[in-house]
């Protein structure tokens, strides 16, 4: 006589521990290492594509400066933008500048929210919880890869505009608009406190990436619900009316480097945007790790 044969689950089972007896030799803190999971997303077409968009971003700056002649600002306002051509210091500064409000953001949302989307969407997602990789150690993989490719691509920005800027307007001190400069050594230092704070602010928008590709089935959704929310916070910094509930905004405290780049640099705004980022991704991380736990993965 046949014993019937149990229907296959898809909720939260115990993988880790029922492989771990089964198994000779399984450890589940060797299953998807980093290494194989970063060279899977540095092959993938949508990382060369945001790779040479930011790479190619400085030149076409310079172009521009080239037709139409040197930055004037509004009136007699000097702002960042009209020292874009001072030194190739000037013109990284100006390059993250104009860059930290949308186009840096593209690459955090889509490194972070296409990771887990894009396996359901493929219908492989099951299969890795199958190998059996635990499934906070495939999240914990996939959000350090796509961390780790958020921070190059903000890297990348910087230092191709910083080569780029050198050739075309020579090495110089970095001229502040509201007087005197930084030396270039110092300029250098303070360039590494902008793109890590740039990285930090951006810490709001890659968690919800994250939190929304472990709650859907369509990468396109997770990043794109990830930018446009990040842009809906930028439009409510706008409103005035708001007034100190303002504070409360990831998106009010995004430019608050420039303050790192003055002589005597003041750390208030960037201390407060930094608890404000930290405490939204934490928030959003733990609700990803939570509901993926207890998620049915169906595809």
């Amino acid at each position: 006589m046949s014993t019937p044969t149990q229907p296959a689950t898809t909720g939260p089972a115990p993988e880790a521990a029922s492989a771990s007896e089964s198994a000779y030799g399984y450890r589940a803190g060797r299953t998807l290492p980093l290494r194989v999971e970063l060279v899977r997303q540095l092959k993938r077409r949508r990382t060369l594509v945001m790779g040479a968009i930011l790479a190619v971003l400085p030149f076409v700056l310079v172009v521009a400066f080239a037709i139409g002649g040197e930055p004037d600002g509004p009136g007699d306002r000097i702002t960042l933008m009209d020292t874009a051509t001072a030194s190739g210091a000037n013109f990284a500064a100006v390059n993250l500048f104009v860059s930290a409000g949308f186009l840096l953001v593209v690459p955090v949302a889509l490194f972070c929210g296409d990771t887990v989307a894009s396996e359901a969407s493929w219908s492989s997602l099951r299969y890795l919880l199958a190998a059996p990789v635990p499934r906070a150690r495939l999240l914990a993989s996939k959000l350090a890869v796509g961390l780790g490719l958020s921070l190059a691509a903000m890297v990348l920005l910087p230092l191709v505009a910083l080569a780029v800027g050198t050739v075309a307007y020579g090495w110089g001190p970095l001229a502040i608009p509201t007087g005197g400069s930084l030396s270039p050594g110092t300029a250098a230092q303070r360039l590494v406190v902008v793109v890590a704070y740039t990285f930090v602010s951006q810490l709001v928008t890659a968690a919800l990436a994250f939190w929304l590709s472990t709650r859907t089935d369509a990468p396109l959704g997770a990043v794109g619900g990830a930018v446009g929310l990040t842009i809906v916070g930028n439009v409510l910094d706008a409103v005035t009316a708001l007034g100190h509930w303002r504070d409360f905004l990831p998106a009010h405290w995004q430019f608050a480097w420039a303050d790192a780049v003055q002589p005597d640099p003041e750390w208030s705004g960037m201390i407060q945007g930094t608890a404000v980022s930290v405490t939204y991704a934490l928030v959003l991380f733990a609700l990803a790790f939570r509901g993926f736990a207890r998620k049915d993965v169906v595809s």
